[in-house]
């Protein structure tokens, strides 16, 4: 498998780029952005630190139309639509910042959290047949690895 970086200038479409977010859309994000911060402790377990990932993204874009929630023995997924029934279409797996071992790195994607989170896709795909799967996420608040679940796909 080839990795390839791509700038989020370039991931996202032209008619994407065009469109201006409304000035109260920037200030929730941005005072849910403070919040989370905040309220990371690095002391504290990975359990802590997916608890506030969960309610940032809820209480930022997801509360109204998808859910948020923990599935089984993934970190947390959202779902497709409102209800647990719901195929998840967002696997995330999150790891403590200061636990640099199992994190992934831009040098060093064979570390545990990939392959944890793979295990987690191939759940997904193979045990609940979902097709829905659309992106795979690795983040210790601090640093963020978005894979799109195609790539995934093909080699499985």
């Amino acid at each position: 498998m080839i990795l390839h970086e791509i700038s989020l200038k370039n991931r996202l479409t032209k008619h994407i780029r065009l469109i201006k977010p409304k000035r109260p859309d920037i200030e929730l994000f941005k005072g849910n952005l403070i919040k989370l911060l905040g309220q990371i402790d690095e002391k504290e377990s990975e359990e802590n630190v997916k608890i506030h990932l969960m309610d940032f993204l809820k209480d930022t874009w997801y509360k109204q139309d998808y859910l948020v929630a923990t599935k089984g023995r993934t970190d947390f997924v959202i779902h497709t639509g409102k209800e647990a029934k719901a195929p998840s279409g967002v696997l995330f797996e999150v790891k403590r910042f200061t636990n640099k071992g199992d994190m992934v790195t831009r040098q060093n994607l064979n570390a545990k959290a990939m392959h944890e989170l793979i295990l987690y896709y191939l759940r997904e795909r193979v045990n609940e047949k979902n097709i829905d799967i659309r992106h795979l996420v690795i983040t210790n608040i601090y640093e963020w690895f978005i894979f799109d679940a195609s790539v995934l796909k093909s080699i499985c």
